[in-house]
């Protein structure tokens, strides 16, 4: 998935879920996102965090 398409997905998930979701870059070069606290990727793959509280 594209970074834009990832973070807009990102957002959508933060806001229904009322959690923190990161954004990070896969391997490949593609782009996913999960809620943080299951992230347990290398953080310098970390694209973006998106808080829903902040």
């Amino acid at each position: 998935m594209s970074k834009k398409d990832a973070t807009a997905f990102a957002a959508s998930l933060a806001a229904s879920l009322m959690v923190v979701i990161v954004v990070f870059q896969a391997g490949d070069g593609s782009h996913a996102a999960m809620p943080a606290d299951e992230y347990d990727g290398d953080e310098s793959l970390n694209a973006i965090e998106i808080d829903p509280f902040g």
